[in-house]
């Protein structure tokens, strides 16, 4: 009877311990909102998100041409008398370029137009037979008679040879079909040509333009008339403006349409040169932001907000973007201040403190 208070102590001593263990439990609970306060507040930068027109820039590459390119051709088969050009040397339309020894074309008119005077000859005494008839009133019959004397005494022939004679006589002699510079001279003076070589190609470079090829999804916001910004590839040439003068109707194998941009003169500027365009697109009044505003989470678009002293997540609907600013559908209102740095890791309520850019 005497060994009962040896195993009853343990159990009445448990309760108290337990008891003292969860006091000290609740003694050691902080409150979430102190906690809170001893987060570093993440320093950011901030925009306003306004509502107003937007510029959707698209980006296109593309050559530079000249607004007249035309290659000049040898018409016939010949020495090269003469050829007084250069390259670049700058030609009015018309002005002589080079000429090939025409002896034997002088000599095939020469003969033309005496085969001409014999026939000429056969027709008039040929027409001394029916004089009668030609002082008649019947205009269509004289008509007709004519044309049959002028056949059966060799004048329409020879009329035909002294044609022929004078178009080779013509194609001897090569002349600027229009203004511009001369590139690409391919003939020397004495050569032997063929009809076909190729002599020279003339540029207009008094006009310019641009083709570039645009993503066929672009093609709905460009329109005739539209201004772009180009910038020529080549150092010192600086930016030009431009207008679209033409866009092609057909879509390549590649989604790509071709679109062309009328350019100022530029003096530095030569048809070949590598430019890139930009052509700006207005769209409608939405909400905008700066691009930098925009994170992704889980791959959706998501804008930070300041609420008070802390950040505020907003999924969003994104439209266009023009690399600078991105229009923003839905979920930001306009008037809005929308945190534009250190937002890649921030999170919803985290605690924010406004500086300015350069901090």
């Amino acid at each position: 009877m005497k060994l009962k208070p040896y195993f009853l102590l343990p159990f009445l001593a448990l309760p108290l311990c337990f008891s003292c263990d969860s006091k000290g439990e609740k003694q050691e609970e902080i409150p979430l909102e102190s906690m809170r306060n001893e987060v570093t507040a993440t320093k950011v930068t901030v925009a306003k998100a306004e509502k107003r027109s937007f510029d959707y820039l698209i980006n296109a590459s593309g050559k530079v041409e000249a607004a007249q390119q035309v290659k000049v051709f040898i018409e016939r088969r010949g020495y090269l008398k003469a050829l007084d050009l250069k390259e670049g040397q700058t030609i009015k339309a018309g002005t002589l370029m080079a000429q090939l020894d025409n002896a034997d074309n002088l000599f095939r008119k020469e003969k033309a137009l005496v085969q001409l005077k014999n026939a000429q000859a056969n027709y008039n005494s040929e027409m001394l037979g029916f004089s009668t008839i030609m002082q008649g009133d019947d205009q269509e019959k004289i008509a007709e008679l004519q044309e049959q004397l002028k056949a059966s005494s060799g004048l329409l022939s020879a009329e035909i040879e002294l044609k022929e004679a004078e178009l080779e006589l013509e194609k001897s002699t090569i002349k600027a079909p229009i203004s511009g510079k001369v590139a690409d001279l391919k003939l020397k003076p004495g050569s032997l040509v063929n009809a076909g070589d190729e002599l020279c190609e003339i540029l207009s470079t008094e006009e310019l333009n641009l083709r570039v090829k645009v993503l066929e999804s672009d093609i709905p916001f460009i329109s005739l008339d539209q201004e772009a910004e180009v910038y020529p590839v080549a150092a010192g040439t600086g930016s030009l403006s431009g207008r679209v003068s033409s866009i092609n109707p057909k879509v390549d194998e590649n989604g790509l349409v071709e679109v062309n941009i009328k350019l100022k003169k530029g003096e530095k500027l030569l048809p070949g040169m590598n430019a890139r365009a930009v052509i700006r697109a207005p769209q409608n009044d939405n909400v905008v932001v700066p691009k930098q505003a925009l994170v992704y989470r889980s791959g959706r678009p998501v804008v930070f907000t300041l609420n008070g002293e802390e950040s505020k997540w907003n999924y969003v609907e994104v439209g266009k973007d023009n690399g600078r600013e991105i229009e923003v559908l839905d979920g930001i209102k306009d008037g809005e201040t929308v945190i534009t740095s250190n937002n890649l890791q921030l999170a919803h309520q985290a605690p924010v403190q406004i500086v300015k850019e350069k901090e």
